[in-house]
Order: structure tokens, then sequence, then C-alpha cells
């Protein structure tokens, strides 16, 4: 028997930190098989699925459509309609080659990162943040540069915080944020992208969550995007969230004119085209019938986060950050733990009750933080609220 020589592998690019939620997630499902009793709180995924008029034409499409592949960029319809969304909603004006459509806003951020920093590029994200970013960036080779936010800023990065990082390639912000779900005002976020601007920094835009807000009924900032105050910047929008289109892959960029060449060929390389049967059925989520059925979820969520904030408030839980929007309430529980992870562990095992580790989306402070989902029902969140307030 001849000895082997060494094979290559693991890449050290794959030394990133786990998603810890995903853990929970198992941990959650294998309990619900063992005894059945599981609330989960700790996904931000809608439960309500694809408007009917988008399942209506993936119905249509599966008999009588093609769903060969498409162009790398997307098919022009959904690209139209894309754009038209934005003047929809925003009153803004935005090219069909504007929008690149991507296989999921996962699959955006990847081209985004690619596109638009090489190996050694300085890439700023405040904490607490999407983790996905800090691993995906560090698996690319980028240095990041992360920077805690809090209270006093409402959970989102200022100007005068970024003047004392010093020199910084790209700047990942996101409003609505994940975990926070707090909102940048207009100003602020205009200040941002200016703060870019002049500098020649990159700012990726994560609005992935937009739609998914509740405005002047919270006493929240209004909802803009990066591109309302200069087309430089990367913005990264999805299917998944508003559009309750989860595992349909589906997400889109607008993309600066200098970066179009380098998206288009990466967008070749590494997925071909988004999934076909996703992007024709999609044009029918902006339909007046689409806006009408998934605002009424957004009203759910608005509900749904008024009954978890009031009820946290009486099993003593009352430092939560603001929830402009999406479907989170990040909750300080110092009280209780300063392992978020372990104390989540223990939660789902003693009661079925899962919610998410802070440690996830900041791993400085996160041990002090749990993340809970609006986007179940109102009885997860009545049987949620019970569950902890006996364990506690």
């Amino acid at each position: 028997m001849v000895d082997a020589a060494p094979f290559p592998g693991p890449s050290a690019r794959s030394d990133v930190a786990p998603f810890h939620v995903m853990e929970v997630l198992s941990a959650a499902q294998a309990r619900q098989r063992t005894h059945g009793d599981v609330v989960s709180l700790c996904a931000g995924q809608p439960t309500s699925g694809a408007p009917k008029p988008v399942r209506d034409a993936a119905i249509s499409l599966l008999t009588e459509g093609d769903l060969g592949y498409t162009s790398q960029l997307g098919v022009v319809e959904l690209r139209e309609a894309i754009a038209g969304h934005y003047a929809h909603r925003y009153g803004m004006r935005v090219d069909p080659d504007d929008v690149v459509v991507t296989t999921g806003s996962s699959g955006g951020f990847q081209l985004a990162f690619l596109a638009a920093f090489d190996h050694g590029a300085r890439v700023a994200m405040p904490r607490p943040g999407y983790p996905a970013y800090r691993n995906l960036l560090s698996a690319l080779g980028c240095e990041v540069v992360e920077f805690g936010v809090g209270a006093e800023t409402r959970f989102q990065p200022t100007t005068e915080q970024l003047d004392q990082l010093g020199p910084i390639d790209g700047l990942v912000i996101a409003s609505p944020n994940n975990p926070t779900g707090t909102i940048l005002a207009s100003e602020e976020l205009s200040a941002i992208a200016l703060w870019c601007a002049e500098r020649g920094v990159q700012l990726v835009s994560d609005e992935i969550y937009h739609g998914v807000s509740f405005g002047s009924s919270t006493g929240g900032p209004a909802e803009s995007s990066a591109w309302e105050f200069g087309t430089e910047a990367i913005v990264l929008g999805s299917f998944s969230k508003y559009f309750g289109m989860t595992g349909w892959r589906l997400g889109w960029m607008l993309v600066p004119p200098r970066l179009r060449r380098a998206v288009d060929v990466l967008s070749g390389n590494l997925a071909i085209c988004a999934p076909a049967l996703a992007q024709y059925a999609a044009v029918a989520a902006f339909t007046d019938e689409s806006y009408a059925e998934l605002d009424e979820h957004v009203l759910r969520y608005r509900a749904n986060r008024d009954t978890l904030l009031a009820g946290l408030a009486e099993l003593g839980i009352d430092r939560v950050a603001p929830a402009d929007g999406a479907f989170y309430a990040y909750a300080d529980v110092s009280e209780f733990t300063a392992d978020s992870l372990g104390w989540c562990q223990r939660l789902l095992a003693d009661t079925g009750l899962a919610i998410t580790p802070g440690i996830d989306f900041d791993p400085v402070d996160g041990g002090g933080f749990v993340r809970f989902s609006l986007a179940g029902s109102a009885s997860d969140i009545t049987a949620c609220l019970e569950r902890l307030g006996r364990w506690l």
C-alpha cells in the first residue's frame, strides 16, 4: 500500500465563525421531532409565503413557460418591474440597466464584495450586524473593521464614528437593520452617503427589509434608499422579506455604472443566472393585488411587535432597540446572562422556546443580548411570553 500524500484543505478562507442561529434552528427541529412542542421565534422568515399573484404565475409557468437559462443580469421584464418599484414606492427614477437580478441577496452580497473590494481591502461595518457580511468579507480576504453602535445612536452608525476608523475602502450598512430593526433617518443616511462619496469609500447599503417598516406609527423614521442621495452606492434588495419569497432565492442589486462590467462578468461565472421560474413569477409581485396582500402582513408584524414589547417590559426586559421595522426585537438580557448562546440553549431545552443569541450579531457585546423574530403568528408571540415568563 502506497503512502498517500497530504491532500489540500480545508482552506484558510473557510475558517469563519458559524452562524449560531442555524445551530439553534437545528436544535429546535430536533426537539420538535422528539417533543412536538417548539415555539420558534429565531428565524427571520415570513410564514405567509409568496403573494397569490406570484404563486399563480409560477403554476402557469410550470405548465407552459420556458424555464431555461436567462440573461445573467436577469430577465428584462423583472428588471423593468424592479425599476418601476422604486418609482412607485420612493418616487425615484431607476433605469432597468441599473438593476442586476441575483440569487437571493446573499448572492448579491457575494457579487458586490467581489466586484468592489480587492484582497486586503479594509471594509467597515457596525455591530451588532448581520454576521454573513463579516464572514463573507473575511473569506474573501478583506480586513473587517467592526465598530460598536448602541442605544445612544439608535444602534446605527454616525459620520462621527466613521471619522475615527482611519482609512477604509468600504462601508456596509443596513436599514432596517438585522438584528435591531432600527432605521436610519433620511438625513443620517444622506450624511453617510456624502461622507463615503467625498472619500471614495464604497458604500454597500443593505435594504433587503424595505417594505417591512412601521414608520410614523412608532415614532421612528421612514425608509430611504441610499440611491436617493447619489448612485455610487451598491444597493441590495430581496424578495425574501417583504415579498415573503425566502426559498425562491431571488434578490437584486442597484449597481453604479463603473461596476457594471465587473458584476456582469462575475455573475455569469458564479451562477449563470438566478432561478428562471422565480424571476418570471416575481414580475407579478409588483401588482396592486400583491402590494395590498403584502402590506396586510406588515400590519400583522407591527401588531406582533407591539404585543412582544409590552410583554417583555412586564417581564422586566425593557431595554430593547427601537424596532422601527424588519421582523426583530433585539433585547438586552444582561441582567440574566452574559452567555446568550448558552442561555438560549437552556431556554430551548427547558421550555421548547427558540430565540436567537446576540453573540451571532455582536461577537464583543452580544453575550448580553437576544433577538426575537416577529414574523410568525400572534399565537407564537403569546406562547413565547408565557413560556419565557414561567422560565424566568
